[in-house]
């Protein structure tokens, strides 16, 4: 921190501090999930992305197919699309499908029928904020956004002004349509990164991106 610090201001630097734990719309227990009431707060170290997930004792190994449902658009009362209009949210979940599958697909085939060894993927997009143009670049370089973001970037934590995503992922066997891993999360670009600020969903994206590598790694 101290060679990074070097040259702001104290007063500066404090606020930025603060800032960075103030991103707001983190994902919620969202009470329309089929598993909200498996869902328990998440003590991990990515419990500030995935605040409440669920999860059993899974061979992932022994499954080789996925049945990936279409994407839904939740439209609880707790829901975190802001002022997003309805074709940015249907382009949010269009890409969200595109993603999983494609990332998945090294691992798992992506099937349309139940078999033993599938797994049945259900994909929620609970919430967004898109990137304002222009400002959304330019507080990555200016006296208040440059000094913020740098230390968000080195915490892991969302940029000023950034796009993000929230979603949940549950995951059933497709037989027995038993639940076999639940979480809601957050994902957003690195707080540094200067080409997600150029359209507007294009940090919301990115932020699917990440997700999509995240459930890939899980199912391993």
């Amino acid at each position: 921190m101290k060679t990074i610090s070097r040259g702001i201001p104290p007063t500066l630097l404090l606020l930025t501090v603060f800032l960075a734990g103030c991103s707001g719309s983190d994902p919620v227990r969202y009470a329309g999930l089929q598993s909200t009431a498996q869902l328990q707060p998440n003590t991990g170290d990515n419990a500030s992305r995935i605040p409440y997930r669920y999860s059993k004792p899974v061979d992932w190994q022994k499954y080789h197919s996925v049945i990936i449902e279409p994407v839904s658009l939740y439209n609880g009362s707790d829901s975190q699309f802001d002022d997003m209009s309805s074709s940015d949210k249907q382009a949010l979940a269009s890409y969200m499908q595109q993603k999983f599958r494609e990332t998945l697909q090294p691992r798992l085939r992506v099937e349309s029928t139940p078999a033993a060894d599938t797994l049945r993927l259900k994909l929620t997009l609970t919430g967004a904020g898109t990137t304002p143009q222009v400002v959304g670049t330019v507080t990555k370089f200016d006296l208040a956004g440059g000094p913020y973001n740098i230390v968000q970037s080195i915490r892991g934590g969302q940029g000023m002004m950034s796009g993000y995503v929230n979603y949940a992922v549950e995951v059933y066997d497709a037989t027995s349509n038993q639940l076999l891993l639940a979480y809601v999360a957050k994902q957003y670009p690195n707080a540094m990164n200067v080409s997600a600020t150029i359209g507007s969903l294009s940090a919301a994206e990115v932020g699917i991106d990440k997700g999509a590598e995240e459930l890939a790694e899980m199912l391993k």
